[in-house]
């Protein structure tokens, strides 16, 4: 009786463990286009799932939900939005604007819809850490919009108090060996290093988050 009653004690045990440690589990989102989505590749080979596999390596509980879509708008993401609002997020990835600008849609207007997308993680999500993962167009129309699209991931960074990735493709755009045929997609070992650039700015805010409580 006493082994039986010693055996109950360490299988309560374990399971209290593991609840404790399910209950501890925080929630990352990315959210963005063809990037982030993985064009033409396995979602197993795009950046958030890279990401998933450093936090696990670092002994960071994470779940990675990718709710990015290839060919990805700015008010494309607020239409999809709201489903992915009815469950907690800890830490907002944001990854959207080009296809608009590859459009010409006026910057202030991209902007405008990128500080909904956000006021609306918020609104539902007050102590969220946001990351920005910022993008530019080639220099070969280095003109006042070009710049100004620059700019403005910059700008939506500090004004909503989150984290820049200064320019997610670094070190991937413009070389062949590291995107798809179409020069514009990372293939996965540009992938590889899209997660290096968004990882140099998500492991401290990991870490923070980590070690606070749910």
């Amino acid at each position: 009786m006493r082994t039986y009653f010693a055996l109950l004690s360490v299988v309560c045990s374990i399971l209290y463990t593991q609840a404790l440690d399910a209950g501890q589990t925080k929630s990352i989102l990315a959210f963005g286009d063809s990037l982030s989505d993985g064009f033409m590749l396995k979602r197993s080979e795009a950046y958030p799932a890279l990401l998933a596999k450093k936090l696990h390596a670092a002994g960071l509980n994470f779940q990675m939900t990718n709710a990015s879509a290839a060919g990805g708008t700015t008010e494309g993401g607020l239409e999809r939005l709201p489903p992915h609002l009815k469950r907690k997020i800890d830490i907002f990835i944001l990854e959207l604007g080009i296809n608009d600008a590859f459009r010409g849609l006026p910057v202030d207007q991209i902007q405008n819809n990128l500080q909904q997308i956000i006021d609306k993680v918020k609104a539902r999500n007050p102590n969220v850490r946001v990351v920005i993962a910022a993008m530019q167009l080639p220099n070969y129309a280095a003109d006042d919009y070009v710049s100004a699209f620059g700019k403005m991931f910059g700008d939506l960074a500090s004004r909503n108090n989150a984290a820049l990735v200064p320019y997610l493709l670094q070190g991937v755009a413009g070389d062949p060996s590291l995107n798809l045929p179409d020069g514009i997609h990372p293939n996965a070992a540009g992938q590889e290093i899209l997660a290096e650039n968004v990882w140099r700015v998500l492991e401290p805010i990991a870490r923070e988050v980590s070690s606070q409580s749910h």
